[in-house]
């Protein structure tokens, strides 16, 4: 699936919702904290600690990551570049 492609099924699920900011630092300090949830390993936390939900989770910050950014009105595509010349600056 193409960003673009990420971007519209976004839409269709959400329609034209669009969030400031601190929400959508929120919803993805949501995530991110189940991811840890996730690695913790705590007795209680054994049922989500599979793989598909590692999965699910890795999937849910890639998704939202580009509705997000479309919300903010930038475009996914660019901010992915970005991301990938900045990773490749730090490597260096």
């Amino acid at each position: 699936m193409e960003i673009k492609q990420l971007a519209q099924k976004g839409k269709e699920i959400w329609g034209e919702e669009k969030l400031p900011l601190s929400q959508i630092i929120v919803r993805l300090g949501k995530v991110l904290g189940d991811i840890c949830r996730w690695e913790r390993n705590e007795a209680k936390d054994k049922e989500f600690r599979t793989e598909e939900e590692l999965k699910k989770e890795l999937g849910n910050l890639i998704f939202s990551s580009v509705k997000f950014c479309g919300e903010l009105g930038h475009d996914p595509e660019e901010c992915i570049e970005l991301a990938i010349k900045a990773q490749k600056n730090y490597q260096k």
